[in-house]
């Protein structure tokens, strides 16, 4: 039985679809004005393990995670470059899927662009405009009016006099009340704009994904998704306007995944203290990557650093060395495993604790690999299609363990000198076996003498 910590009613609570069977869920993606960095990264790792076990479990899944192609930050950039907006965020999108593919995300069911939605969001505005919710002061904005919607607060748990104390409004605004937010924005000059009925100009931010969400699932839908830096004011004003502009429910679950913190600080292009994903894979092993990020809780904080991207790889390496030198069979056995795994991620995707399961897996096919090899080859299956679940160990294990070796050592070279090594031992010629192996040793080969015999992979 599947819990999920709902941000909305702060408490672990049951899943149940709304739908019989079938799970709808939004998360908020990218804004596509330069690369992901590996706090994006984190959450895109979040939302594939929630799908990936959300279909394992046998539900019938919908995800839906959007793109931002037009606010600020893309404007500035485009002009900064010299180029259309367009053409900024179509190399975005593009270096977007390729951060994931690395990755091994699953694509989306669907992925929405703000700019193919331009009149599903004149609709909602107009609509709520219609019930008094906002208002066109009449400068070519469209304003929402906070105060008039009763909930507001409920997933953040901010109250609105507390919100009031030190907002104000810019000279340039013309909201009736500082906590108002902007759905519509008027025309700027050397800004892409559309026609509105309030006049020529662009989406507010928080607008795109009330609109794109109830475009694709519906006005109710079961899992919405997101950074906790998301939490207020962007999906508390999601709320406001959906249910303002539906009467109805937004979501019935809201997840929130925590953030990257470098010394403490939330990783962000804002603080400029980020890395972009392919800054980090350009050093690391994507699976490292992966591993480091599905590794800790979902709702945890993760503080990066090179310790702990070692510490990643090295988990990977106990793992792959378990799978190494065994056939590639159907998952036979283990059972008991399979049981406290999905106990620990029913209990709202409890991946520190599957991953703990997965480190007794290895320690018992280490335990049957000499006097069991049939039983130890049927429990790497288990592991191999466990560790699927979070998205690792499909890989062949020497290609894990000497990766990186292409430019570092020559393969050949080193096969001919285990080889030689070989017949040292086999002429009981110890002096020159030893001198072999220092050379390879030098080299950055660390060698691994076995049943099967002599395997190799890379030093740290």
């Amino acid at each position: 039985m599947l819990t999920i910590y709902n941000t909305l009613s702060k408490t672990k609570e049951v899943f149940k679809p709304l739908e019989g069977n079938k799970v709808r869920m939004y998360v908020c993606g990218m804004t596509v004005y330069d690369f992901c960095h590996l706090g994006h990264g984190r959450s895109m790792v979040a939302f594939d393990l929630v799908t990936r076990w959300l279909r394992y479990s046998g539900y019938d899944l919908t995800y839906v995670r959007n793109i931002t192609d037009i606010d600020d930050k893309i404007i500035n950039r485009a002009n900064e470059n010299g180029e259309s907006f367009d053409a900024l965020t179509a190399r975005m999108i593009d270096a977007m899927h390729e951060d994931e593919r690395r990755l091994n995300i699953l694509p989306p069911d669907q992925e929405p662009r703000a700019t193919d939605h331009i009149a599903g969001m004149h609709a909602m505005i107009q609509t709520l405009i219609d019930k008094g919710y906002a208002y066109a002061p009449g400068n070519g904005d469209v304003y929402y009016r906070v105060g008039k919607f009763v909930g507001y607060g409920k997933l953040s748990r901010k109250k609105i006099e507390d919100l009031r104390i030190g907002a104000r409004i810019e000279v340039d605004e013309a909201k009736q009340d500082p906590l108002d937010f902007v759905l519509w924005k008027g025309v700027k000059p050397g800004e892409p704009s559309w026609e509105s009925p309030w006049g020529a100009g662009r989406p507010g931010w928080h607008i795109e994904c009330s609109v794109m969400s109830t475009c694709c699932l519906g006005e109710s839908f079961d899992i919405h998704g997101g950074g906790n830096d998301l939490e207020f004011p962007h999906h508390e004003n999601e709320i406001a306007q959906s249910e303002a502009a539906t009467g109805k429910q937004y979501a019935n679950s809201w997840m929130h995944c925590g953030m990257i913190r470098i010394n403490g600080e939330k990783m962000s292009k804002s603080l400029n203290n980020f890395f972009t994903i392919r800054d980090v894979l350009d050093k690391y092993h994507p699976e490292v990557v992966r591993y480091l990020l599905v590794s800790s809780h979902y709702r945890s904080s993760i503080n990066y650093s090179e310790d702990s991207l070692r510490e990643s790889k090295g988990a990977l390496e106990r793992f792959y060395h378990a799978l190494r030198g065994l056939p590639r069979v159907a998952a036979a056995g283990g059972e008991e495993y399979v049981e406290r795994f999905t106990a620990a991620m029913n209990d709202d995707f409890g991946t520190p604790e599957a991953c703990a399961v997965l480190f007794d897996l290895v320690r018992e096919i280490n335990r049957l690999r000499e006097n069991d090899p049939q039983a130890a080859a049927g429990l790497a299956g288990r592991l191999r299609e466990l560790g699927d679940l979070l998205g690792v160990l499909q890989l062949e294990a020497d290609d894990f363990l000497r990766a990186g070796a292409e430019g570092r050592v020559d393969a050949a070279e080193v096969e001919a000198l285990i080889q030689a090594r070989l017949q040292a031992r086999a002429d009981k010629n110890w002096a020159e076996s030893d001198r072999v192996r220092d050379q390879l040793t030098a080299m950055g080969v660390v060698l691994e003498d076995g049943k099967g015999g002599t395997t190799w992979r890379l030093a740290d």
